[in-house]
């Protein structure tokens, strides 16, 4: 890049680190594009020459952080022996109580108004394509469900066509089951309960686990 670039660059990347800290200190509603500018030095209207909107910058974060999810549960997977689920679970989970803001961005409450673009949804599915590559061998008797076919198609418009549609259903089941006890942990829903919700965690990967039986 020329120092024009590197320039357009820098600004772009201070903004979005200011947009974080606004959405760790006071949620969605925090995010304001005039005063990230204050704090940057310039105007509002001057920061939209480097984001279009606040819904640009919106799905810039968002995008960020499917991607830094991804990231971590394949790197977590890269150094797995065995174990993949768990491996690819505990990152999952991990990453979210490191990052709660950036996750509750994610998995939380849609943004009022606010449609995320399709490139998004790429990069959502790799970390759904890494929990997918958990999946046990199907040996199981195909059968036909309105649920399969509905996975089917779903594999299909995903890329995800080599599997059969028992493995897709249990990636959905896993990409369910986890950000449940996930989310209900990260917003606290779980201090009056009196459990543990690390050990509920791993009763849910266990159980997930456990899916690949040969009478299965």
């Amino acid at each position: 890049m020329d120092r024009r670039e590197q320039y357009r660059e820098q600004t772009r990347q201070e903004a979005k680190r200011i947009a974080l800290e606004q959405l760790a200190a006071h949620g969605l509603a925090g995010i304001s594009v005039n005063a990230i500018g204050k704090r940057m030095g310039i105007t509002g209207p001057a920061l939209y020459r480097y984001f279009a909107n606040r819904d640009a910058l919106l799905t810039e974060l968002i995008s960020d952080g499917y991607h830094d999810l991804a990231d971590t549960v394949e790197a977590a997977l890269a150094r797995a022996r065995n174990g993949r689920l768990r491996a690819a679970a505990t990152a999952i989970r991990d990453w979210a109580r490191a990052e709660p803001h950036r996750y509750l961005l994610l998995f939380g409450t849609p943004v009022p108004g606010y449609e995320a673009p399709e490139h998004t949804l790429a990069a959502a599915s790799r970390t759904m394509a890494a929990l997918l590559s958990a999946a046990g061998p199907d040996t199981a008797k195909p059968r036909r469900s309105a649920l399969y076919r509905q996975v089917t198609a779903w594999g299909e418009r995903m890329g995800y066509g080599e599997l059969s549609p028992r493995q897709l259903h249990w990636g959905l089941t896993v990409w369910s089951r986890l950000h449940g006890v996930i989310s209900l942990e990260i917003t606290n829903q779980f201090a009056l309960s009196g459990v543990d919700p690390e050990l509920l965690f791993k009763a849910e990967v266990d159980a997930l686990a456990g899916w690949w039986t040969p009478e299965s």
